[in-house]
């Protein structure tokens, strides 16, 4: 029996998805016309007749009002669908639901590196960072000297990685831009991720590598060193000085080995990228599954890309804890409000071109399916963009919605592995904490099969309910942290994706 062309999310939708290429004339038997237009895959298709200045409604969700007459079998996207910001009742607390928590000798567990101060760890590099764009080659030098034959010797070592980046001069001092980079530094430097760190900076920059460490807390020692090229020699003498400190550390890091630990030491960054009009129908809730029952095992899920909550907002708020951590939330998105304005940015409305051709026409649109990966249970905490995450459970972090951003912040504020959820197909990997991909189709999966970890197009395909794939991530999420390769660990991605936060101006 073939399925049904359309899907129905909601009892009071007024328009459906397209669960694949619909063409001109297509009898739509859940609605008893024919389709008025060629519709793609994901796109939305009025389910009755929409008014002029009607809502139009997702998921019971309002995501723009019709911009003409539209009648029922015509598509709905960007061209008769208009953007109308409107009041949301943020109902701080509202929604909130005890966790049912499982009990701590029952919960899941997977093989982590336990650190010396009890933090844990899914894998097991070096880092050498750059305190400033200066020194970038120079760190890249180092890692690539530590090749698979180098470091054969050391099999317990996943590799060594170099973390450049594009700012730490020409900037404001002290500013916002200086406190976030300093931040992600210092999140990076003390990422469970990492058995050893070392920090190099060209000697004039803004952010002096001296006064980085010391301004966070860092401590240099045995697993931490610091060099400063001015100080050093050069570029030649900084690089062997480099591979020297290296070396130095890769016996301790070796020894480190995994060992059984409680699955409450997670911490998923939670992304979306490439997002289709399927991603809030599988991937999306699917992941948001997976989360609940992290949650419930101990763990935390971190949901950021403020930009893609605008408009479900309230959805959050709702499920606060507290009203000040709801209200923490909203002043988050004023900020965004302040800082997009008079710019072509998606929180004022556009979404990307794969957005759009995937189906999705709006920013509340996109949003509507975003938020859900974060699951359903309370929202317990509202971080700053890289700012430590010590509260459990499911937490927000403010960030950006461009995906090496995001999950860089996530990764400093302590994610020790990122769950990335796409429907166009986003070729993404990130060290030192691994990237699970999950494809919202699966056509797209099996195109591109070879960068997707998980296929949660089994969900519209009848084969899995939502729930069912939830559990299924969680299963997956566990091996990975165990050791398990991602697609893009074994493609090599990661070596390019730190990419801290620009605020500001460069001077």
């Amino acid at each position: 029996m073939n399925p049904n062309p359309v899907i129905r999310l909601h009892a009071n939708d007024n328009v459906l998805i397209a669960r694949s290429d619909l063409t001109l004339g297509q009898p739509l038997p859940e609605l008893g016309v024919r389709a008025r237009a060629q519709v793609p895959a994901g796109h939305k298709i009025a389910a009755r007749a929409i008014a002029q200045g009607e809502a139009v409604r997702k998921y019971d969700t309002v995501i723009g009002v019709a911009d003409r007459d539209i009648a029922a079998g015509e598509h709905v996207h960007s061209h008769n669908l208009r953007l109308v910001d409107f009041y949301r009742d943020p109902a701080f607390c509202r929604d909130v639901r005890p966790v049912q928590y499982v009990p701590e000798a029952e919960r899941a567990t997977f093989m982590g590196y336990v650190r010396p101060d009890g933090r844990v760890g899914t894998r097991n590099f070096i880092g050498i960072l750059s305190s400033v764009n200066c020194s970038a080659t120079v760190i890249k030098h180092i890692a690539a000297h530590f090749t698979p034959e180098r470091l054969a010797a050391y099999p317990n070592v996943d590799g060594v990685a170099a973390f450049a980046q594009s700012s730490g001069c020409g900037m404001s001092s002290p500013s916002e831009h200086f406190d976030v980079l300093r931040r992600t530094l210092a999140g990076y430097a003390r990422h469970p991720n990492l058995a050893g760190v070392l920090i190099v900076g060209l000697g004039c920059e803004r952010n002096q590598v001296a006064s980085l460490v010391d301004s966070q807390g860092l401590v240099p020692g045995e697993n931490l060193h610091t060099l400063v090229m001015q100080d050093t020699g050069g570029t030649r003498e900084t690089i062997a000085a480099g591979i020297r400190a290296i070396e130095a550390m890769l016996p301790a890091a070796n020894a480190a080995t995994r060992q059984p630990v409680p699955a409450s030491h997670l911490k998923i960054g939670l992304e979306c990228g490439g997002s289709d009009g399927f991603s809030g129908i599988t991937a999306n809730p699917a992941l948001g599954a997976a989360m609940d029952i992290l949650v419930r095992h101990g763990g935390t899920a971190i949901l950021s890309e403020t930009p893609e909550i605008h408009g479900v907002e309230y959805m959050l708020t709702r499920r606060a804890v507290t009203p000040e951590v709801g209200q923490k939330l909203l002043d988050r998105l004023a900020w965004w409000e302040r800082y997009t304005a008079g710019h072509n940015a998606q929180f004022n409305g556009v979404v990307g071109h794969g957005n759009q051709q995937g189906g999705l026409a709006n920013i509340f649109e996109k949003s509507l399916g975003s938020a859900m990966k974060g699951g359903t249970t309370p929202l317990q905490a509202v971080y700053e963009y890289a700012e430590p995450i010590d509260q459990a459970g499911f937490v927000f972090m403010d960030s950006p919605g461009y995906d090496p951003v995001a999950a860089t912040g996530q990764i400093a504020s302590g994610a020790n592995l990122i769950c990335f959820t796409t429907g166009r197909g986003s070729m993404f990997g990130s060290k030192p904490a691994p990237t699970i991909k999950l494809a919202s189709n699966s056509p797209m999966f099996h195109r591109l099969e070879e960068d997707m970890d998980i296929n949660c197009g089994l969900v519209l395909d009848g084969e899995l309910s939502v729930a069912q794939m939830g559990e299924r991530i969680f299963a997956h999420i566990l091996r990975a942290a165990s050791g398990e390769s991602t697609k893009s660990e074994l493609l090599g991605l990661g070596d390019h994706e730190f990419v801290p936060w620009h605020l500001g101006i460069v001077s």
